[in-house]
């Protein structure tokens, strides 16, 4: 009778190789959508990042000229060519246009940006916002939602960011901020705060969690 071979000269019998290609099958069952979340979720912090630093220049601005201001030039805000998020905010457009040959189109006072379509050309320019009902709360007007209401300094401005990150046509991803808190009746799609605090970007609708 013949010994058994030495271990390092055999092979995988086929239980063992089942056997991995199940635990590969499961691995990549749980890690390839949590990849695609956070690589979703990662695009998000485009539209919080632009938003907090419209706040933060309408702060500016109101702290040196006493009022808040709709063009974004008044202000001295522009975000960063290749956003795939379009920003608004006056409740009449008057858009900066980013096209699709690497040119800008923007009028004399823009209050939105559109978005860029050098980079993202298979998206709409200016995508709508999920639509949500806010209730304000604290001092002074109401901004028109978005937009400037009142008269400074008991006005309030607000505006929102609004794009497309899981390629999918129906539901658009939607933040929103304002210088007035506010709040909804129910929690918005993928977001389980009530609240908007002020100076703070809220997700109207999370693109990512909800289709």
């Amino acid at each position: 009778m013949r010994p058994p071979a030495p271990w390092k000269n055999r092979g995988f019998t086929l239980i063992e190789l089942m056997i991995v290609v199940a635990i590969i099958g499961i691995l990549a069952a749980v890690a390839i959508p949590n990849f695609l979340k956070f690589q979703a979720r990662s695009k998000q912090g485009e539209a919080k990042a632009n938003l907090r630093s419209w706040f933060v220049s309408q702060r500016a601005y109101l702290q040196e000229k006493g009022v808040y201001a709709e063009s974004l030039k008044t202000i001295g805000f522009s975000p960063e060519r290749g956003n795939r998020y379009a920003y608004y905010f006056a409740d009449t457009q008057s858009c900066e246009e980013r096209k699709g040959d690497g040119s800008i189109a923007s009028p004399d006072f823009p209050n939105c940006v559109t978005v860029d379509q050098g980079r993202f050309g298979g998206v709409p320019p200016t995508p709508t916002p999920a639509a949500v009902s806010f209730t304000w709360t604290g001092m002074g007007d109401d901004p028109k939602a978005p937009g400037l209401s009142g008269t400074c300094p008991g006005c309030n401005i607000d505006g929102f960011a609004v794009g497309n990150i899981d390629n999918e046509s129906s539901g658009l991803d939607t933040w929103y901020i304002s210088t007035k808190d506010a709040k909804v009746s129910a929690p918005p799609c993928g977001n389980d705060e009530l609240v908007a605090v002020s100076g703070v970007p809220y997700n109207a609708f999370n693109d990512t969690d909800c289709d």
